[in-house]
């Protein structure tokens, strides 16, 4: 038969292992700290390599582009929202690393070459991970 100091006991003893003491929090608080730190770095490096990847694909699909519209026209386009407007492009292509649509840096045709867009680079300021200038792209 079980007393009613051995209930008192049971219920005491339940009661204290409720909780977490500090120190278990510490522990667990100053293991994750060390995993972020461990992490975060890499997601970050992680993000500017996807960056730098994306702007060097829009490059190349962009000028592609230019390059099917010269061939369809015989004429470069006068802007790359003319290439949105026939349908070449579904979009005007967004530089990743400025984040903006606008910053592009237009390059004319060489002489004697019709139209206004010939080439186009990125015109944000600063080098890729690998030391290339953006503006060399």
């Amino acid at each position: 038969m079980v007393t009613d100091m051995q209930i008192d006991l049971v219920k005491t003893v339940q009661r204290q292992k409720n909780g977490f003491t500090l120190i278990e929090l510490l522990v667990v608080l100053s293991i994750i700290a060390m995993l972020l730190t461990v992490s975060l770095p890499n997601y970050f490096h992680g993000i500017d390599v996807a960056k730098d990847t994306m702007l060097v694909e829009n490059l190349r699909i962009t000028r592609e582009t230019i390059d099917k519209f010269y061939g369809d026209t015989g004429q470069y386009p006068d802007s790359l929202e003319q290439l949105v407007e026939k349908n070449y492009l579904h979009g005007l292509p967004v530089d990743p690393i400025t984040d903006s649509t606008t910053s592009w840096i237009l390059e004319a045709p060489p002489a004697g070459g019709r139209g206004k867009v010939y080439n186009l680079h990125s015109g944000a300021a600063g080098n890729d991970r690998l030391g290339q200038a953006y503006l060399d792209l």
